[in-house]
C-alpha cells in the first residue's frame, strides 16, 4: 500500500497523544535526517523508548545491554512483537553486546498506521531507527517476518552499518509458489490465513500458538502452555488490519534481488521440521543465493526454534556475534 503524508492513529491513542503533546513538546527531543522514502526535509525523533517516523509512526525499542557493547537489532515475526526475542536479548546482553529489539509498525506498542503495513516501509522504519540510535557495526538478524525485514533493509538501504547478518527461520527468498518459485506455498495457503483472521483472529493465534509453530501438534510434543499464552497475547496486540496486511508482505514479497547484496557474514538457522516457513524453500534457499553464508539446521525443529531449542540457538547466534 502507498504511504499517506500524515498516518491515522486509532482513537485509543489519540486522546493520550493529545493529552501529551504539551508536555511532550517541552522536553528535548534528539532529531536526526533520515533517508526514508518520506517527505524530504522532515526529521526521526527520538523520545524515551520510542522514535517517531518521518511519516509520523510511533515505533517502540527496548534497548538491553551496556552501551558501548557491539549493537544487535533483533527483528521480530508476524504477529509477534519484541518481546518474542526476550531470551535471545538478555543471553547476549549478559556477554557484552548493545542489544536492541523494536516492535515493527502496527504490532506490540508501536501505533497502528491504516497504510504502509508492507516490507519497504518496515526496512525503512527499521533505517530510521538506525539512525536514530546512531548505530554503526550492527549484527543484524531476522525471525521469520523479521528476516524479510532485514533482507529488504539490506536492499534499499545497503550494508554500510552492518558487521554481521542473521536469517532465523526466515521467509527469504520468497514464500509464494510462482513460475520462478515452484518450491513456494499456494495462494490458497495465505488466502485460507486471511479467512480465519476476519472470521476469528484470536482463535486463528491459539491454532497457530498451540501447534505448528512449536510443532505441538507432532506425536510426543510437550506443549508449554506459558509459551502458548505469550504468543497468543503478543499476537492479540497488534492491529487487525496491520496483521491482515503482513500476510500478503510475508508471502509475496520477493527477496531474491535482496539477498543479492549481502556482502557482510550471513548466519542462517532453520528448523528441519518447519511447518510454517519450510526449510527448502526457505532456509536452504537462502543460503543459497548469500555469498558465504554459514547453514545451521536444527533436525526435528519447528518455526519457533528461539524458544523451543534456545540453548541451542542461544549457544550457535552468540558464536557467530563473537566470531
Amino acid at each position: 500500500m502507498s504511504s499517506s503524508a500524515s498516518q491515522q492513529v486509532n482513537p485509543s491513542r489519540r486522546s493520550a497523544m493529545v493529552g501529551a503533546a504539551a508536555a511532550v513538546a517541552a522536553l528535548p527531543l534528539a532529531t536526526v535526517a533520515s533517508d526514508s522514502h518520506a517527505a524530504a526535509g522532515a526529521k526521526v525523533q527520538k523520545h524515551g523508548s520510542t522514535i517517531t517516523t518521518r511519516d509520523g509512526v510511533e515505533i517502540y525499542y527496548k534497548d538491553w545491554g551496556p552501551r558501548g557493547g557491539q549493537p544487535v537489532i533483533l527483528s521480530h515475526g508476524w504477529p509477534l512483537n519484541a518481546d518474542s526475542w526476550e531470551s535471545a536479548a538478555f543471553h547476549l546482553a549478559n556477554n557484552g553486546f548493545r542489544v536492541i529489539t523494536h516492535d515493527r509498525r502496527g504490532h506490540g506498542r508501536s501505533s497502528q498506521p491504516w497504510d504502509g503495513n508492507d516490507m519497504d516501509h518496515y526496512a525503512d522504519d527499521l533505517a530510521q531507527l538506525i539512525e536514530a540510535l546512531d548505530l554503526h557495526n550492527i549484527i543484524l538478524a531476522g525471525f521469520s517476518t523479521g528476516g524479510g525485514e532485514v533482507a529488504r533493509y539490506v536492499g534499499r538501504h545497503g550494508t554500510k552499518r552492518i558487521a554481521k547478518l542473521g536469517l532465523i527461520s526466515a521467509v527469504p527468498p520468497l514464500m509464494l509458489k510462482t513460475d520462478t518459485n515452484p518450491g513456494g506455498l499456494p495462494m490458497s495457503v495465505f488466502d485460507g490465513i486471511r479467512a480465519a483472521s476476519v472470521a476469528n483472529r484470536a482463535q486463528l493465534y491459539l491454532d497457530i500458538a498451540s501447534g505448528p509453530f512449536y510443532n505441538y501438534n507432532r506425536p510426543g510434543a510437550k506443549p508449554s502452555q506459558g509459551i502458548i499464552d505469550a504468543w497468543y497475547a503478543q499476537g492479540m496486540q497488534a492491529g487487525h488490519k496491520n496483521t491482515y496486511d503482513s500476510i500478503k508482505a510475508f508471502s509475496e514479497t520477493d527477496f531474491r534481488d535482496d539477498l543479492k547484496k549481502f556482502d557482510k557474514p550471513t548466519l542462517v538457522i532453520h528448523g528441519e521440521d518447519d511447518q510454517i516457513v519450510p526449510i527448502d524453500a526457505a532456509g536452504k534457499a537462502s543460503a543459497a543465493i548469500v555469498k558465504h553464508a554459514k547453514l545451521i539446521t536444527y533436525p526435528g525443529a519447528p518455526h519457533g526454534l528461539t524458544d523451543t531449542h534456545k540453548e541451542q540457538f542461544n549457544a550457535d547466534f552468540l558464536a557467530f556475534a563473537k566470531s
